[in-house]
């Protein structure tokens, strides 16, 4: 279900502009329709025939997400394992400090080496709706003030739907629009989408699964993404930014000795000096059948320290709930929902860029020589 199949229902019932965002309100702020004042009473501003049908309709917006399980982390983040109104399952995560990361898809189409969620490919395409109904399912456990769509699937695959749950989260939902935050391999379509959009539109920060510079590796690591350039992607990157006024965050999962060496770095600090820009480390989560090896923390940390010493943020993170096994995909395998046992570790999946950080601010620059 999509947003816009809601309003157009609401309107065939007589629903006036007003009178859907009322009904959308409640639903995104997790209340009753009837909460509030004797003047917010249904009855004193709803058509009947809409009010006729407001039982049905909240069923089955109901129905959009129900909580399958809850695995909570000692790190103050849980990991839901979410039923779609068809039986197919998502997973979602509730951050530390009013965070919620949501899936855009069921399954991934594109492919990291790392990452085991895409492994059976792409089932379905999620509607804005259903995005939307994972907000508000955590909202009935917790406050939610930040959404980032860096679950299951990749969002610029699943474009229209993405931007309509963005513009109303961003209204109605009043989640700030630098709260919301957009995570994507890369793909000129979303720069191409996010140029278009108005200065009345709701603009997402950007996040960018960048993973290396060198464009045969990254080839290497995102087989099925769109092949650009790191340096083009962080142009553009830089360009939305610039246009926005909020950072880009890259995405840098951590594989030992195959992109974390000196020569990377060099080559990062290249890219990212003087842009807008964030760097996220996120050392690899280590999963059964798969060779890759996370660095020392002590490793990772220097690395992260290269860049602090050219001027470049960089924290470095932890995925939200190690402690209970949770990354995308393993939720929904332990369930039965998979035939293999499979897990994730991608840095655009549930909560990668969510744990506990050490940021590392850039120092003043004082000289000519300060980046030496």
């Amino acid at each position: 279900m999509r947003i816009e199949s809601i309003r157009q229902r609401l309107r065939a019932l007589g629903a006036k502009p007003c009178h859907e965002d009322r009904v959308l309100r409640a639903w995104l702020q997790a209340r009753a329709l009837d909460s509030g004042t004797r003047r917010q009473k249904p009855e004193n501003f709803l058509p009947l025939t809409v009010r006729n049908a407001l039982p049905e309709l909240t069923n089955e917006l109901a129905a959009l997400a129900r909580l399958r399980s809850e695995h909570p982390g000692s790190d103050g983040s849980s990991r839901l394992l979410v039923e779609l109104a068809d039986g197919l399952t998502v997973e979602c995560v509730l951050l530390p400090r009013d965070g919620l990361c949501v899936s855009t898809q069921i399954g991934c189409a594109v492919g990291c080496v790392f990452c085991m969620t895409g492994r059976d490919g792409l089932q379905r395409q999620l509607g804005s709706a259903e995005m939307v109904a994972q907000v508000v399912l955590a909202r009935h456990r917790r406050a939610v003030r930040k959404v980032v769509f860096m679950g299951m699937g990749e969002p610029a695959h699943n474009l229209d739907n993405v931007l309509e749950a963005v513009e109303l989260l961003g209204t109605s939902a009043g989640i700030g629009h630098k709260n919301l935050v957009f995570s994507t391999v890369g793909d000129r379509r979303v720069f191409q989408a996010f140029e278009r959009l108005s200065p009345a539109m709701v603009k997402p920060a950007l996040a960018i699964s960048l993973h290396s510079t060198n464009p045969d590796l990254r080839a290497q690591l995102l087989p099925r993404a769109p092949r650009i350039d790191p340096a083009k992607l962080v142009e553009l990157g830089e360009r939305y930014a610039r246009s926005t006024g909020y950072p880009v965050q890259y995405q840098w999962t951590l594989l030992e000795g195959i992109n974390d060496s000196a020569i990377e770095m060099e080559e990062l600090v290249k890219l990212l000096a003087g842009k807008h820009a964030m760097m996220n480390f996120i050392p690899y989560n280590p999963v059964d059948g798969l060779d890759f090896k996370r660095p020392s923390h002590a490793h990772a940390l220097a690395l992260a320290g290269t860049l602090h010493r050219h001027g470049i943020v960089a924290c470095l993170r932890d995925s939200a709930g190690q402690d209970i096994d949770g990354a995308c995909g393993q939720l929904r395998a332990r369930n039965g929902v998979l035939g293999s046992a499979h897990a994730s570790a991608s840095p655009s999946c549930s909560g990668h860029t969510s744990g506990p950080a050490r940021v590392l601010k850039p120092m003043a620059r004082s000289g000519p020589n300060s980046n030496a």
